[in-house]
């Protein structure tokens, strides 16, 4: 008997360099994403399944992507909070989530732990290893991934202005 797919956290990270990038063939999408070309073939079969990217095509469904972020990436990939350390800042302290949107005020200055880091907070997990080296090179991602981890921390009201921004970001993208 067969066993249960199920998407992982670097998915997540496939599917929005996808949006951003539409039909990049794996060698330069693995490379933007700072892994295997087999992972991210691996990444898409996975969307596929999902329903995120259409049968047999990379094309992101852009409204399962975002029912997923929106509904889904919370419970699927939890956040697992660590330490104080330097960093990327992500959630409401990447610069434009902060200008956008309001932190709560009990809510900590949250980063991916990394070395030459330019903000000091309590460390979240990175969806996936090479996170931080993608966000460093990409602005972009760097805002799309603190997006989906301000919808993984945030309060109600927080998630629904994050989706409203992510899916008009996206959708941006997508035209």
């Amino acid at each position: 008997m067969p066993s249960q797919p199920s998407l992982r956290p670097f998915d997540i990270a496939v599917a929005l360099r996808l949006v951003l990038v539409p039909e990049d063939r794996y060698e330069p999408l693995a490379n933007a994403l700072a892994t295997s070309t087999s992972a991210v073939h691996r990444s898409v079969a996975r969307l596929q399944l999902a329903g995120i990217c259409g049968p047999g095509s990379r094309t992101v469904r852009l409204d399962a992507l975002m029912e997923f972020l929106e509904h889904g990436v919370r419970f699927a990939f939890p956040a697992v909070h660590g330490p104080e350390r330097t960093g990327h800042p992500t959630a409401f302290a990447h610069p434009e989530l902060a200008a956008a949107i309001s932190p709560a005020p009990d809510q900590r200055t949250l980063v991916w732990a990394a070395e030459g880091g330019e903000v000091r907070g309590e460390t979240l997990a990175p969806l996936f290893s090479g996170l931080t080296k993608v966000a460093s090179k990409d602005p972009r991602m760097h805002l799309l991934l603190a997006g989906v981890d301000a919808l993984r921390v945030g309060t109600p009201a927080q998630r629904r202005a994050v989706a409203d921004r992510l899916r008009h970001t996206l959708q941006a993208r997508a035209a």
